[in-house]
């Protein structure tokens, strides 16, 4: 039988109730961080989705722009029954697509998945890659995500302990 191409869209906000099925369990494991539903409306843009024929999210992924040449993919997941099916590789590749068009030249994630990021040319990293005056200006930014990339002591407490990845363009 042949394979049917993965099709990976931008979500809406009908999706949004799928993407929080897909990471709830997640969350609950420590795997994903928890969201409130106003959350993922907020950020529905940033968000792609693989759907089966009936419309429901099998998989997601977000990217999400820190700075003019840096993004972060978040909240990439798909459901138990699609590992190893190439959707979450499909997804990666699309949201690295997307920031390419953006013009952003450096993608990072905060994973435990590293051999699965690894797979798609990102690597481990130390310490954070942005200029001391970068840094300073995205010391001013609310995003909790932001926060934990630029490793303050205020997210600590809600650190996964998972790996700073990066990814060139």
């Amino acid at each position: 039988m042949t394979r049917q191409p993965i099709e990976v869209v931008r979500a809406t906000t009908a999706d949004v109730d799928g993407i929080r099925d897909l990471v709830e369990p997640q969350a609950g494991r420590r795997i994903l961080l928890a969201k409130e539903r106003v959350a993922y409306y907020e950020t529905v843009p940033e968000f792609r989705v693989v759907r089966d024929a009936s419309g429901e999210v099998l998989g997601c992924g977000a990217l999400h722009v820190m700075w003019k040449d840096l993004a972060e993919v978040r909240t990439l997941t798909v459901r138990q029954d699609q590992l190893g099916t190439g959707t979450g590789s499909a997804i990666l590749r699309r949201l690295l697509d997307d920031a390419r068009e953006l013009g952003i030249a450096r993608v990072f994630c905060l994973t435990f998945e590293t051999e699965f990021f690894g797979r798609h040319g990102f690597e481990a990293i130390e310490g954070i890659p942005v200029e001391p005056q970068v840094y300073a200006e995205l010391l001013r930014s609310y995003d909790e995500g932001v926060a934990e990339f630029l490793d303050l002591e205020r997210v600590k407490p809600n650190t996964l302990g998972n790996t700073r990845m990066l990814r060139i363009l």
